[in-house]
């Protein structure tokens, strides 16, 4: 079966109090619409429309980022979920299949879930995913008889007894895309709101003899931001999620709360995961590898057997063979470090490609950026690089090489050889207790003067 996703994200989220975009508002790293893409995406989708507005230049740069073959249309209106969902007609013309209304405000929807939806529609017309709300609060009504759906209905348009049931409407829609553009046609906007509902379908397909149904998830899945308290809120529930689905998997953690994972963070079993450590997004973490406290990893893959940190950071394109030692307060930026090789102390590697076995000493730091252009550092196997050296871009350390401490390093290194670049040490005897004398003298001159 063919499905198309249409991605509703135009709302301002007034109640974030925020100049961005509600939809583009973090969560575990992304944008909360790239959780809702993601979702959507399980389903292998033919077609994925966002219907973007509030912010639109900014929605379709977060969403092209993450996926270059979507669609985003603009809403300039917000008249209601069901013109914003007529805004995805012109992208799925030519589209014959499913169609899934998603919120780009709700990220928690499971793909399983939206495989039961697919799944309803083969015996209905319309599904709506619902759930049973302890609070039923302001959330929208589902009026059913058994297995049917007769109609939703709003919180401001219910009755009193239609507001006692607690069946609740999570605003997620499949049905047939045709069809879904056939039933929005119908829709008018004769409500408290005066808006177009999307939920308004229900009634209108029951009114042609076409069949409705509700599929049920938790109601953690529904729910919607709207609120920075919500956020926060959100960012708790992925982060428990996270982090308990990592005990499944073989990951220790002593400290499991001070752990903070992104929406696509991979880590192998029997890894340890000290306190505080953050993943930011695009990390993979092998089996056996430990990552010490207060790290931070984003975009980097770690192999196995590898140690990382305390207070060291991986930053996009770092990639670590096995047996690796990055120590504390290395940073290490797009490059390939190979197997048993330690940079331990105190060192910027960037833009650099170590091989195996290689010593990098305390302070070391590949000097790439000319101010213009970056530059690459090749550094061989078995290489011992000593304390403080600067490896001035490009530049090539052959295997088995080595360079004195403090050195200013410019020129490529022959394997084997031993490179010293730093000035001559000179002595003055006695210089430094004169040196001392005169200093004293003057700040006691100056201490009178003032």
């Amino acid at each position: 079966m063919k499905t198309a996703l249409i991605i509703l994200a135009a709302g301002k989220g007034t109640r974030m109090n925020s100049d961005l975009p509600k939809v583009l508002h973090p969560l575990a790293g992304v944008p909360l619409l790239v959780h809702a893409m993601q979702s959507g995406a399980s389903l292998d989708p033919e077609k994925t429309v966002i219907v973007a507005g509030h912010g639109a230049a900014e929605v379709r740069k977060a969403a092209l980022a993450h996926d270059a073959t979507v669609t985003v249309t603009e809403q300039t209106e917000q008249l209601g979920t069901a013109h914003a969902a007529a805004q995805a007609r012109d992208a799925l013309q030519d589209f014959d299949g499913t169609a899934i209304v998603l919120f780009g405000d709700t990220p928690f929807v499971r793909p399983e879930t939206l495989e039961q939806m697919t799944e309803a529609l083969r015996s209905h017309d319309v599904v709506i995913l619902g759930f049973e709300a302890d609070d039923p609060a302001r959330y929208g009504r589902l009026i059913t008889r058994g297995d049917d759906l007769e109609r939703i209905v709003e919180f401001k348009d219910a009755t009193e007894e239609e507001r006692a049931i607690t069946l609740c409407n999570s605003g997620v829609v499949a049905c047939d895309a045709r069809l879904l553009f056939d039933l929005i046609d119908a829709i008018g906007n004769d409500n408290a709101s005066a808006e177009y509902y999307l939920t308004d379908i229900v009634s209108l397909a029951r009114a042609r003899d076409l069949s409705a149904t509700v599929v049920t998830c938790d109601e953690a899945e529904t729910l919607g931001i709207n609120t920075r308290a919500e956020l926060a809120q959100a960012e708790a529930a992925f982060q428990a999620r996270a982090r308990a689905t990592a005990f499944e998997d073989g990951v220790t953690m002593p400290a499991p709360d001070t752990v903070h994972f992104a929406f696509d963070t991979v880590v192998g079993r029997d890894t340890v995961i000290e306190p505080n450590v953050v993943f930011g997004p695009g990390v993979t973490v092998e089996s056996g590898a430990q990552i010490r406290a207060f790290s931070h990893l984003e975009g980097c893959h770690v192999s196995r057997g590898s140690v990382i940190g305390p207070y060291a950071r991986l930053r996009p394109g770092a990639e670590l063979s096995e047996d690796v030692r990055i120590g504390n307060f290395v940073e290490i930026k797009n490059a390939q470090i190979g197997q048993g090789t330690k940079v331990n102390h105190l060192s910027y590697i960037g833009d650099a490609t170590l091989g195996s076995g290689t010593n990098v000493g305390a302070g070391t730091v590949t000097c790439n950026y000319d101010g213009v252009m970056k530059h690459h550092t090749h550094i061989g196997d078995n290489v011992f690089i000593g304390s403080d050296t600067m490896l001035v871009a490009p530049v090539h350390i052959g295997d088995a090489a080595m360079t004195a401490s403090g050195s200013v390093i410019t020129s490529d290194v022959e394997p084997g050889a031993l490179a010293l670049a730093r000035a001559h040490q000179v002595e003055k005897p006695g210089m430094a207790v004169k040196l001392f004398e005169m200093l004293k003298a003057k700040k006691a001159r100056n201490q009178r003067g003032s």
